[in-house]
């Protein structure tokens, strides 16, 4: 039996970016937290976007064609139904005053590019957490392993695992999306970040490390190998070793 509680629990984040590249990006790392994620590209068309269907968080970009992300902050919090809604505001504008006026418009965090893609997911589920708490879950669940994000715990078959803060987040990101294969350059971005430049070797020898860690006996391994893909959760724990 598999058993997952992903943090995204289904909540509803909109992007709104008008470089693809990164809004693809952005909804990739998303989708595998497990949220629903919907990217327009213009700054009008998330206007409409959120008239129709109303998220539960808006990342957005500050330059947009059609309405500046500033100016579609400052409309949202004026309106009955959008003023509530969570709001990250995604700009290459790192001067203090452009921070402040940022805030003061009425959005809930502000995030300077390039930025770290494991930092902002931590600030997704902050937010989250605390403005939609029934939709975020703080344990992940599959087969006999669980993951606890908030105490950093996690148990095997009722056993601790002392797992290194590099094999803790690696396991996170894997035991998001069981069965779903990812590439070392994936994994990459998704524990270490698009800014951290380190060799993807690097991510062969934590996958060992995350192995011997969570393998007592006769367990079976939680980590497929996809030669010539990279690597995933198995989402088969249960069956027979």
């Amino acid at each position: 039996m598999l058993q997952t509680n992903a943090m995204g629990a289904g909540a509803k984040v909109l992007v709104v970016e008008d470089e693809e590249p990164l809004a693809l990006l952005l909804r990739y790392n998303l989708e595998a937290e497990g949220y629903a994620v919907d990217v327009v590209h213009r700054g009008d068309e998330a206007e409409v976007a959120i008239a129709e269907n109303s998220p539960d968080l808006i990342v957005l970009d500050w330059m947009l064609p059609g309405l500046s992300g500033l100016e579609l902050c400052r409309r949202l919090r004026t309106g009955k139904d959008s003023r509530t809604i969570p709001i990250i505001l995604l700009t290459a504008r790192s001067e203090e005053n452009d921070r402040i006026r940022g805030l003061t418009t009425g959005a809930d965090d502000y995030v300077v590019k390039p930025f770290s893609l494991p930092e902002l997911m931590a600030r997704v589920r902050a937010i989250l957490r605390r403005t939609n708490p029934e939709r975020i879950a703080s344990v992940l669940t599959v087969g006999d392993i669980e993951l606890d994000r908030e105490s950093h715990r996690v148990t095997r078959n009722g056993r601790q695992v002392h797992l290194g803060p590099t094999e803790f987040r690696l396991l996170e990101f894997l035991m998001q999306s069981p069965g779903r294969v990812f590439s070392r350059a994936q994994l990459l971005d998704g524990v270490w970040g698009r800014n951290v430049y380190v060799d993807e070797r690097t991510v062969d020898v934590h996958i060992g490390r995350l192995r011997k860690a969570m393998m007592r006996g006769n367990e079976r391994d939680p980590v497929r190998t996809v030669r010539g893909a990279g690597y995933a959760f198995s989402d088969k724990l249960e069956e027979t070793a």
